[in-house]
């Protein structure tokens, strides 16, 4: 963990546009964050969020997942680089590879990923047309810990959305990755600042704000 005079060291695996590499890179610089961001690391040479890094100076890696026999050998060369910049947290951010369970175990309790979904509902792909197909009346987003399981981890933070009724997997997605960019940010500043306690699937915030009587309800008749 940093201490008040050493911020958060924290890398950012990307595989393609990084807009919520972008929603941390703002947090770091407008002190939300108490942290750096000391490497963006991508598997795609092609990734857009490789040239957000480096508008702002940050240094990058690729390793292209293509170049390696298994997802063994790809995990391996990302940890060597994780541990070679010191990285104390690991944030996914559109990472599009699934990581082995020795990865995820070697950075257990700081491994994070967002999912534009309200897990444990809907984990995997296509996920806005999963909440549309579904007739569900909410989705949103959720940032939790990695663990072996795809989309399994303890949830530390969620925001939800309305899904409406004329929405496409596309509007619904704009919607979501809006509270994306507000959330990330914020639980990795929980992280940095040694908020978050994990205790089996249940992560708690120290300090926490909580409405007891909170609710949400959609569509409204009246």
């Amino acid at each position: 963990m940093p201490t008040p005079s050493s911020p958060l060291r924290i890398a950012v695996l990307v595989s393609g546009s990084g807009s919520n590499l972008q929603a941390l890179i703002d947090g770091c610089a407008s002190g939300l964050i108490p942290g750096q961001i000391v490497l963006v690391l991508s598997n795609n040479p092609e990734a857009f969020g490789i040239e957000r890094a480096k508008r702002h100076q940050i240094p990058t890696e690729v390793v292209n997942h293509r170049l390696y026999a298994n997802r063994a050998a790809f995990d391996q060369e990302l940890t060597r680089l994780l541990e070679q910049y010191e990285a104390q947290l690991v944030c996914l951010a559109g990472f599009m590879r699934v990581l082995t369970a020795e990865f995820t175990q070697h950075f257990a309790g700081r491994l994070l990923n967002i999912h534009p979904a309200l897990l444990p509902a809907f984990p995997g792909l296509h996920v806005q047309q999963q909440a549309i197909d579904a007739g569900v009346r909410f989705s949103g987003a959720t940032v939790h810990f990695v663990v072996p399981e795809v989309d399994a981890g303890p949830i530390v933070v969620q925001a939800v959305v309305p899904v409406l009724a004329d929405d496409t997997a596309d509007s619904l997605a704009a919607r979501i990755l809006r509270q994306e960019h507000r959330i990330y940010p914020l639980a990795v500043r929980w992280f940095a600042q040694g908020r978050l306690s994990l205790t089996g699937k249940r992560v708690q915030l120290r300090d926490a704000q909580e409405e007891r009587e909170a609710a949400l309800i959609h569509p409204s008749g009246e």
